[in-house]
């Protein structure tokens, strides 16, 4: 054999045997000399490291073992290649080596001392150990795996449970103590089912022939726990089966899942009762998309709409509210429903639902967001107003004719008897008992005082509607631009304070009889109205379009010559003549003197008891005197003096002051000066309202100039020369 160092071993093993067994190792071959220089390697190790031959002689072990003295102590390092230690092969270091390019594998390495020729080298055998450190880190694994497994199944919090294949339990968790009550030592060899008294919710067989048929099995059972509790558990189920196949244990999981199984049925009779709730609730329920369209409604929906609930899925609400953004400002309609406004429950919008069959009804209309499956919804809570508006209509009549009632008691002092002692007005007393029986229009004509308003309470009281209200109406104490609503009502926002709804004196005349007093001072417009009414029994709220019936039957009445308005332009020809159907002319108390008499008696025994004075009778002086004056203002007149005269009387005879009761002409400049300052302050309320429903401004489309019809610099004059404050206004 020749190794080629200095020709010293070529003189051993002349067969050749050292220099075969040394090319042909199983293990990579390296010769040391002492100082660890490598003097020869076998092909192996060429193939191992990746250097040639040739490229390995000459260089120090460590270009290939790097760290194979670091198990060694620092002082044995230098000398441990002069005396190494001798192990059996397989017993050296583990240790890496390095390959040419730089690649470490793990390798087992034994050193042994060789003597040569009288010269000491070492013999380095390495060995590659890669597939068993393979080995040895799978099985490490698999042994830490198996570990967590095992403590895993010891800590779960689920009841774990192993039993034979003769459904003897061989492992018990100390979930399954904590959920069952038992102790392992109590559970360990127990028949499973009969320990656990366990009820299955399919038949028994079956179970068993799915877990032998899939190896696993997953279900719902019931078990007992120590204390006699059942708990419902989720239960999983696997086959344990051995290298060859064959079954040897079952593996049980199970998680008590009957809390979950208590809120479940919670939920799901919660569910019924919101269901019930829903489905019957008296209000109309729509539950939509956050843009709009319906995706569930309840009965109530049905019945107020009248559509199937069929027809409703997937439409927009519009179809059943069309106006759901008239109270939205118009910058937030889109994004109404993305993010409704929530209200208490009659405290929405309350606008007009639309019926299948196209009729309106007003609504209460309630929107508030909710959560879906699907993201977020939109609730709609409908309340049909109809009944609640009829009720308040119905109250607000009620409040209005209470009013109207206490206003007619204070104003119908003489409406218990009519004193009649004149033929003239006997006259007028039957035709009245003519026409009361029917519903003709009566057009009562006569000068100031003559007592217009009895003889229209007369007639009411012997008609037909004498059961229902009578309700008066003094044309001219009205604003021009106010008679209109007082009389036919207005809706809410008609005009500028026309805060809420109103009824107008028709409405709350219904059924009953209307007495428009001083008809000739109606505005025009208004005379246009008041006909149509008389007309087609019709009218509409200001600002409103819905035409309202009228059952009312109408008594006017005025001391204006209406035929001289007609021919100057201020009364229309065909109102009066609508208005006059029947006419009833009163004539003036200087006509009917021979009522002077019962007339004044009936007015002392009046205001007699009411002063709770005794006085008898009149002196003849006073009554001659009463009976030769002209009485202008008529029966109010001679009404004003008798109060006057019983107030100031001490005697049992009542007498009258003659300077009461001046001449003709001063009364009639007396009268010339009324009329102007009553014409004066009409005049004044008129601007003043026209100026609180312009608050205060004159100029203008909008001004009270333009409301009234009139230049804005005479407005202006007439406020100033009538000292009226506009900046309160």
């Amino acid at each position: 054999m020749s190794i080629g160092i200095s020709g010293k071993i070529s003189n051993v093993d002349t067969d050749g045997l050292f220099e075969k067994l040394f090319e042909f190792s199983p293990d990579a071959v390296l010769v040391t000399d002492k100082i660890g220089s490598i003097v020869q390697a076998n092909a192996l190790a060429e193939r191992m490291f990746g250097y040639d031959r040739q490229d390995l002689i000459g260089q120090p072990v460590e270009m290939l073992i790097p760290e194979r003295f670091r198990p060694i102590h620092p002082k044995h390092r230098r000398d441990y290649a002069v005396q190494p230690r001798t192990r059996p092969m397989g017993a050296g270091l583990d240790l890496y080596g390095r390959r040419k390019d730089e690649v470490e594998f793990p390798v087992d390495i034994m050193l042994s001392p060789l003597s040569l020729g009288g010269e000491s080298f070492a013999l380095v055998v390495v060995r590659d150990i890669t597939g068993r450190k393979q080995i040895e880190q799978e099985r490490d694994r698999q042994a830490s795996i198996a570990r967590g497994q095992a403590a895993l199944l010891e800590l779960a919090h689920d009841s774990i449970i192993v039993r034979d294949l003769e459904n003897r339990i061989t492992f018990w968790n100390r979930g399954a103590e904590e959920k069952y009550g038992w102790r392992r030592e109590e559970a360990l060899g127990q028949a499973a089912h009969t320990f656990l008294k366990t009820q299955f919710s399919r038949p028994l067989e079956e179970i068993e022939d799915a877990l032998h048929r899939n190896h696993y099995w997953e279900g719902e059972l019931t078990h007992a726990t120590k204390d006699g509790r059942r708990i419902v558990v989720a239960s999983r189920r696997v086959l344990q089966c051995d290298a060859m196949g064959n079954p040897t244990a079952i593996l049980e999981i199970n998680n008590d899942i009957t809390k979950r199984r208590q809120t479940e049925e919670a939920l799901r009779k919660s569910a019924e009762r919101l269901r019930s709730l829903f489905e019957f609730s008296p209000d109309a329920i729509v539950v939509t998309s956050r843009d709009g369209k319906i995706e569930e409604v309840n009965a109530q929906v049905e019945r107020f709409f009248g559509y199937a609930r069929s027809e409703l899925l997937g439409q927009t609400i519009e179809i059943l509210i069309p106006e759901r953004f008239r109270a939205a400002h118009p910058k937030h309609r889109r994004d109404y429903f993305a993010r409704p406004r929530v209200r208490a429950m009659g405290a929405g919008l309350e606008l007009s639902g639309r019926r299948k069959d196209g009729s309106a009804f007003p609504v209460d209309i309630m929107l508030g967001p909710m959560e879906g499956a699907d993201g977020p919804l939109v609730l709609a809570v409908i309340r049909d107003l109809s009944q609640k508006k009829k009720d308040e209509e119905a109250l607000r009549r009620v409040e209005q004719e209470n009013i109207a009632l206490r206003d007619e008691i204070d104003k119908t002092l003489m409406s218990e008897e009519i004193v009649c002692a004149s033929p003239t007005l006997r006259a007028v007393l039957e035709r009245v008992a003519s026409v009361a029986p029917t519903d003709s229009t009566v057009l009562i004509t006569g000068e100031t005082g003559t007592g217009k308003e009895l003889i229209a309470r007369a007639i009411h009281k012997q008609s037909q509607r004498s059961s229902r209200v009578f309700v008066s109406v003094n044309c001219a104490a009205i604003p021009r631009d106010l008679i209109a609503s007082e009389l036919f009502g207005h809706e809410k926002g008609a005009f500028t304070g026309a805060t809420q709804r109103r009824l107008g004196r028709f409405e709350l005349a219904e059924g009953g009889t209307i007495f428009l007093d001083e008809i000739g001072e109606l505005a025009p417009q208004t005379q246009i109205v008041l006909l149509g009414v008389l007309q087609t029994r019709e009218f509409e709220h200001l600002g409103g379009g819905l035409p309202i019936r009228s059952n009312v039957r109408v008594i006017a009445a005025t001391n204006r010559d209406l035929q001289a308005a007609i021919a100057a332009g201020t009364f229309r020809n065909d109102l009066y003549y609508r208005l006059n159907v029947f006419p009833i002319e009163i004539p003036p108390l200087r006509k009917r003197i021979e009522s002077i008499p019962h007339l004044v008696e009936y007015f002392i025994d009046r205001y007699a008891r009411k002063a709770r004075k005794n006085i008898r009778g009149v002196d003849k002086k006073t009554l001659h005197l009463l009976q030769s004056y002209s009485w202008p203002g008529n029966v109010r007149e001679l009404q004003n003096v008798i109060e006057r005269s019983v107030i100031v009387c001490e005697t049992e005879i009542l007498s009258v002051d003659e300077t009461w009761l001046a001449p003709k002409a001063f009364r009639l400049k007396e009268l010339e000066q009324s009329l102007s300052e009553r014409m004066k302050t009409q005049e004044k309320e008129t601007i003043e309202a026209a100026l609180t429903a312009c608050r205060g401004r004159v100029y203008g489309p909008s001004g009270a100039a333009a409301k009234l019809g009139i230049p804005p610099s005479t407005l202006a004059s007439r406020i100033k020369s009538l000292k009226i404050d506009k900046q309160r206004f």
